[in-house]
């Protein structure tokens, strides 16, 4: 049986002792398999807590099949309600987009809420079928061709606009007009940020698909920039040299546990560590906060949390593994982490400005 945690207590009506009480609802770590892939996903399920449940029942078997996959629970003190179930199937479908970063059913959610806009109205303002946001804000997982359009409006508010115009009379006079004031709002505050982004972008065109350079993940700016701001938030003087070694830890040590990388950074064996591929402009990104410091030798850059970000875009996997970093590095000083890396097998196989591959992270000291 996985490893389980508490996440609250409710009272139902429980369908082990057909009794109205308190019962358990847990998480664990569960797999499912779509396409052929084994993901990992939070699995959500009710445990009885008055012990009438025969213990020495058979475990039940799941099937591989992800619309098929019986979550029902794997001893008869555990259960699942319809609402659970769709729960885990959507956290399975959010595994598989995060594997091959697609938008998450939140990321999508949070995407429309921002321009203010109904699932319907989101469909209208691409030309989709109406019913067709709401299939992937529950368990319909997008193609990549959805995924580029979505993700063209969620980063640029410009083409937001251009679409709401290519499509007006989709939407009553009133409305499009209130639409489209959000969305000249939004690219006025989001400016900055998407021309930082460009910048950063343009350092990975050569990267466009997954592979062992960038961890069999695209890069994925929403990410990168939780992650300063985490690290930031939890060490209290945090400069350049060990930030960016602090990021390839990160993203090696999720190589070796689930095969991905978190950030999609390409990185290179540098003077001071594994620094990664446009770390300047990494620096340069709105949502990063970071204060340049100046003396008669040397310019230094630390950073500071950004409150206003969304960390939610980190799962828990990402967030343990950030946390297992903070943790191996936390009496290191910034030289003395440097050293540690230089020391890696992915850094002594390779020579200076040489991209280390992920494959190599797979001997790391975890």
């Amino acid at each position: 049986m996985a490893r389980s945690s508490l996440f609250k207590t409710i009272h139902i009506e429980c369908p082990v002792c057909n009794m109205f009480h308190q019962v358990e609802e847990r998480i664990r770590m569960s797999n499912a398999t779509i396409k052929g892939e084994k993901l990992f996903y939070e699995e959500h399920y009710f445990v009885c807590t008055n012990g009438s449940g025969d213990s020495n029942a058979e475990t039940e078997k799941a099937t591989n099949s992800a619309n098929e996959k019986q979550l029902s629970g794997r001893k008869n003190h555990e259960f699942q309600t319809e609402n659970l179930n769709n729960i885990n199937l959507m956290a399975i479908g959010n595994a598989y987009r995060k594997a091959h970063s697609l938008m998450t059913t939140e990321e999508i959610v949070s995407l429309r809420e921002n321009y203010g806009l109904t699932q319907v109205e989101l469909a209208r303002l691409l030309g989709w079928g109406e019913a067709t946001i709401s299939r992937y804000e529950s368990k319909a997982i997008q193609d990549e061709a959805y995924d580029t359009m979505l993700r063209i409006i969620k980063e640029n508010p410009l083409m937001a606009v251009r679409f709401l115009d290519k499509n007006s009379d989709k939407f009553p006079e009133t409305k499009r007009m209130q639409i489209r004031t959000r969305m000249i709002e939004k690219l006025d505050s989001y400016g900055k940020e998407f021309l930082s982004r460009q910048v950063l972008e343009s350092a990975y065109v050569k990267f466009p698909v997954p592979s062992d350079f960038n961890g069999y993940r695209l890069l994925d700016i929403d990410k990168l920039e939780s992650i300063v701001s985490y690290y930031a938030e939890r060490v209290a003087e945090l400069y350049k040299v060990r930030l960016m070694n602090m990021l390839w830890y990160a993203d090696a040590l999720s190589f070796k546990t689930y095969g991905n990388s978190i950030t999609g950074m390409v990185y290179r064996h540098e003077l001071m560590g594994a620094f990664p591929i446009g770390d300047d402009s990494l620096i340069s990104l709105k949502n990063v906060n970071v204060r340049r410091e100046d003396d008669l030798e040397t310019t230094q850059y630390q950073f500071y949390p950004n409150s206003t970000l969304d960390l939610s875009v980190l799962s828990k996997n990402e967030t343990d593994i950030l946390d297992s970093v903070l943790t191996k590095f936390k009496n290191f000083s910034d030289m003395n982490l440097a050293a540690f890396i230089q020391e890696e097998t992915a850094y002594i196989q390779t020579r200076q400005h040489d991209i280390i591959p992920y494959s190599l992270a797979k001997k790391i000291h975890g």
